[in-house]
Order: structure tokens, then sequence, then C-alpha cells
């Protein structure tokens, strides 16, 4: 597994397949979408799926956030080596810096 900086990392990365469901929701929303676009409805309706679509993928990202801060983060804590708690600890601050 590597981290955002592209190192080589040991620890096993969490399973996410629980949220393949949530993302084959939202590729069925966003055909939706191009069936509105093509058949020229309304903008305001459109504008509504589409806030819907990014809200279940902001939704998507704090589940995954959540999961990683609870097994990969968690267990860089808890182990003594200091070094790959520093990485973590960056790794959190840029995963904060691209949510922004």
């Amino acid at each position: 597994m590597k981290n955002l900086k592209g190192e080589h990392t040991q620890a096993k990365p969490p399973s996410y397949h629980d949220q393949l469901s949530h993302l084959n929701r939202i590729s069925g929303q966003l055909e939706g979408i191009k069936k509105m676009i093509k058949e020229e409805r309304y903008c305001p309706e459109i504008l509504t799926q589409l806030r819907a679509i990014r809200s279940a993928i902001k939704s998507i990202e704090r589940r995954i956030l959540d999961n990683h801060l609870s097994s990969c983060v968690t267990e860089a804590c808890l182990s003594q080596n200091q070094e790959e708690q520093k990485k973590k600890i960056e790794e959190i601050r840029i995963l904060i810096k691209r949510f922004d």
C-alpha cells in the first residue's frame, strides 16, 4: 500500500467494498441527469439532482476518511513507531487541505 506521498507502508488497507453500492447509486443518478439534459428538463430540476450527487459523494468521502482514521491512523498511533506516526499526521494534514 502507498500513502499520499507514494511511499510504501506496512498496514493493510481497510475494505471499502461496502461503498460500492453507494457508488452504483451515484452512477445511476448520473445517468438520470444525462437523460434529463437530453430531454432539456428545467434547470432547477437538474441542479437539484447534481446537488444530491455531490451530497452522496461527500458522504462516501466522510465514511472512507472515518474508516481510515479508525484503522490506519489508529494503528500508527498505537504503534511505537514515531516515524510512522509523523507520516500519518502529515497525511491527515494533506487530506484536510484537499477537503477545503
